[in-house]
């Protein structure tokens, strides 16, 4: 294996990209299950799974949150409500700007879809 195959492989990124685009059901046969690549993302998946469980979260209380820079939250927020998934509201707080973040419809159904593929995977790997 060639060393650039092996580092993309082994870079701690979690299961290769085969196992994570199926896995076998029941009867045996394997089953396409779609990856929200979009979320897998560390930052990303932090930030809709922080709005999951929360209304509505502040850039600042984002960041703090997830120990993110600045550049860095707005890079993956921004792919995210560019995709629908978070919507951003700025607005101004006795004369300072603040950002709020919530998760649409559309991101909660893509981070089920994405938790139900790793449930799958899970229950895969512990039963063989």
């Amino acid at each position: 294996m060639a060393k650039a195959q092996r580092t993309a492989r082994d870079s701690g990124n979690g299961p290769n990209e085969r196992e994570l685009e199926s896995v076998k059901g029941d009867a045996g046969a394997a089953e396409p299950l779609k990856l929200e690549r979009l979320i897998h993302a560390r930052m990303r998946l932090a930030i809709v799974s922080a709005l999951a469980v929360n209304s509505a979260l502040s850039f600042s209380e984002l960041k703090a949150m997830l120990g993110a820079t600045d550049g860095n939250l707005s890079v993956h927020a921004r792919k995210l409500e560019d995709a629908g998934y978070i919507q951003c509201t700025k607005s101004f707080q006795d004369r300072t700007p603040r950002t709020e973040y919530r998760l649409t419809e559309a991101g909660r159904q893509a981070l089920d879809r994405y938790l139900e593929h790793m449930g799958a995977l899970i229950r895969h790997t512990r039963h063989g």
